[in-house]
């Protein structure tokens, strides 16, 4: 069988982004939505809008978010909006906050831990979706980039709740105090995110993956008070295979001979980040293996 191939940039310009989409050789069809983090308030890594704003206008695309499950200043729609407007994503596109009137169920085949995944009521509106996810390490998954912005990020508040729970509960106000085992977390990461993938493929949606390897900090874009870089910055990866195109960002951390690596592969094996992508791949979201085209 042939590898997927994964396409690399190592120099992170507006310019870039477009290229590499290009390259994946996938014309979007009608409404595009694309799925992004829109940082929390007093976070500093986030996509920022003079980077992927000329991208997402050439797709006139809209850009997609759901309310956190933790207490913030994006866990209402009305709160989210404004920091996505503070953060210059209304600039350059209609932002689409998908939870803020409702969620709906997906089914999750052959998990463990996840009996369905609830995601934002208005992704039905949305014809193609681009996973537009920054790299960067985070304090409970150990890193993020496309399998955690199609898991996490497409869940509605509740069904973030119901991820991190490992299926325990889909109320917020119960689901941090729940015990579980990390791995399982984990695991249940993988299991929403290839319900997003199967529920899109059985409605003909095409969805293409893209991560910016930018602002290489140990913590999320979900936290207020992310630390500074610890790496220099890798590139930007983009394919249609999710695991592949993940896989290809932890192989370049790995690999990396920076010294900063070690604090980011330190917090990525010890929150048992890596542990997505064999099981991803056993649910059969994607593949490890992959032909690195460098552009």
């Amino acid at each position: 069988m042939e590898k997927p191939k994964v396409y690399y940039i190592k120099e992170i310009s507006a310019e870039s982004l477009i290229k590499i989409y290009k390259a994946l050789g996938v014309e979007l069809p009608g409404k595009v939505g694309v799925k992004v983090s829109t940082g929390e308030d007093g976070a500093k890594g986030y996509l920022k809008a003079d980077l992927i704003g000329p991208f997402v206008k050439s797709l006139n695309g809209t850009i997609l978010e759901c309310n956190t499950a933790y207490p913030g200043a994006r866990n209402t729609a009305a709160d989210h909006m404004k920091v996505a407007e503070a953060h210059g994503f209304t600039s350059f596109a209609e932002v689409d906050i998908m939870d803020a009137e409702g969620e709906f169920k997906i089914p999750v085949k052959n998990g463990k831990h996840l009996e369905y995944d609830l995601v934002g009521k208005n992704l039905v509106n949305y014809d193609a979706i681009v996973n537009l996810a920054h790299g960067k390490g985070h304090a409970m998954g150990g890193f993020g980039a496309n399998l955690k912005n199609q898991s996490i990020g497409i869940a509605s508040r509740n069904g973030k709740a119901y991820i991190h729970s490992c299926g325990q509960s889909a109320d917020p106000d119960v689901a941090w105090d729940l015990p579980y085992e990390q791995i399982d977390f984990i695991h249940s990461m993988a299991e929403a995110a290839t319900a997003v993938a199967d529920y899109l493929k059985e409605q003909g949606k095409p969805i293409v993956y893209i991560t910016v390897m930018n602002n290489l900090s140990l913590d999320c874009d979900c936290d207020a008070h992310q630390g500074a870089p610890v790496m220099e910055d890798l590139g930007i990866v983009a394919s249609l295979d999710p695991v592949a195109n993940d896989q290809a960002f932890i192989d370049m951390i790995w690999k990396s001979t920076d010294p900063g690596a070690a604090e980011l592969k330190e917090r990525i094996d010890s929150r048992k980040g890596r542990e997505i992508l064999p099981y991803a791949e056993s649910l059969g979201l994607g593949t490890r293996e992959y032909e690195l085209v460098e552009l």
